[in-house]
């Protein structure tokens, strides 16, 4: 982290009264899972309040990231009378509080915080787009959600977009005419590249080999990994097209998916539920609150998903010194470069995914090649800490804005 940055805001703060930031999620799980760390470095210099509904998460963030954290009831669906319930609860937060920052990052909780804080008169007010729940949907539901996507960054003084992807975006959808400007390179907070490491993971989980064998998987099969929903958005009948092609050929190749499998909202076909189901090549873990290692157990990452903010799963799989296939949408494309720590590959074209898979299988120098370049390129773009200063600097440029 700079050196010069850090301190600036934090100058007299025992002298006065620390800037108050308050940071608002739809759900505590979003403090929990996707700040980790952040919100603990940002209470150095800035009064942090944490705002969010309850789903067990709020006394994990208050106790790991020493933070006041408020709770008020924010649905995650459209529901009139409850988002009333919740602009009024926020509105009136917002005026006792009086924060020169307020900073939001999930779609429904922006929404009503954003247009809060607007009629609370906050002085600087922050929204950092991680995703558009509009793109994937049609007719009415669509117009609806581009125009809640547009209130927001209306409401907002300063838009940021989580990734370059991200950006392109919001400025060919004409949701914004703000200036747009990505934080470092991308991603809402980063990754602890001491925690996803070889080391830590096998520290915790033993060896490769030996995690390797209690899945059932032999020191000389090959495996890909997926992590994520089972779901058809992310590109799951492809990824079953595919490996229902090599398999035959492949016989010491295996796949395995962690994550949930959802029936209900996007389910996958039933052809590819039945070869993941019944296929001696896949195994499926279910969903895993520790992915590393999984991760530490595979050859590469296997990432078809059609569309994402900015995924994640690839970072983590980078940390980890795994090549990746993914596809070319936002964040991905701003994570792997093609040929160097990975390969990149049209969205929805199973034959693509299968020539890269093949590829990866049949060709171990190349393999070898992406591998050598995967955690270092990581390190030197994502690392946490060089988000938060830069998020930090951020900060004080806003402030300094007003005076």
């Amino acid at each position: 982290m700079s050196k010069e940055v850090a301190p600036s805001v934090g100058e007299g703060t025992k002298e006065r009264r620390r800037p108050k930031l308050i940071r608002v999620t739809t759900v505590s799980q979003s403090l929990a899972i996707l700040l980790p760390g952040q919100l603990k470095f940002l209470n150095q210099f800035f009064d942090v309040v944490g705002v969010t509904s309850e789903d067990g998460f709020i006394q994990l963030v208050r106790d790991r990231e020493g933070i006041r954290v408020e709770e008020i009831h924010i649905a995650r669906e459209i529901s009139i009378w409850s988002d009333i319930k919740s602009f009024i609860a926020l509105y009136r937060f917002f005026r006792k509080e009086k924060p020169e920052i307020v900073h939001t990052n999930t779609p429904k909780g922006s929404l009503l915080s954003m247009v809060a804080a607007k009629m609370a008169r906050v002085p600087h007010r922050i929204y950092l787009v991680t995703g558009l729940r509009y793109l994937g949907t049609e007719g009415k539901l669509r117009t609806l959600l581009k125009t809640m996507e547009k209130i927001t960054c209306w409401a907002a003084n300063k838009v940021i977009p989580e990734g370059q992807g991200v950006k392109k975006i919001l400025m060919d959808d004409h949701i914004t005419k703000k200036p747009l400007e990505v934080i470092h390179y991308g991603n809402i907070n980063g990754k602890d590249v001491n925690y996803y490491s070889l080391e830590a993971t096998q520290k915790k989980y033993g060896c490769r080999e030996d995690f390797r064998k209690s899945m059932g998987i032999e020191d000389d099969e090959f495996a890909f990994v997926f992590v994520g929903r089972i779901v058809g958005d992310k590109g799951m009948n492809e990824l079953a097209t595919a490996m229902k092609n090599l398999s035959p050929r492949y016989p010491k190749m295996k796949l395995v998916l962690v994550g949930p499998y959802e029936k209900e909202l996007d389910p996958i076909s039933p052809e590819a539920e039945s070869f993941f189901l019944s296929d001696a090549s896949t195994i499926m873990t279910g969903n895993q609150d520790d992915v590393r290692p999984y991760l530490m157990a595979a050859d590469a990452l296997v990432f078809p998903s059609y569309r994402e903010g900015f995924p994640n799963v690839v970072l983590e799989a980078g940390c980890l010194g795994l090549p990746s296939i993914v596809t070319d949408i936002s964040g991905c494309n701003e994570i792997i470069v093609e040929g160097e720590n990975g390969v990149i590959v049209p969205p929805k074209d199973a034959e693509q995914l299968q020539t890269a898979m093949e590829m990866f299988l049949s060709k171990p120098d190349i393999l070898a090649a992406l591998a050598t370049n995967a955690r270092s390129m990581i390190v030197s773009r994502f690392k946490q800490e060089d988000i938060w200063a830069a998020l930090l600097k951020m900060y004080q440029e806003e402030i300094q804005k007003k005076k």
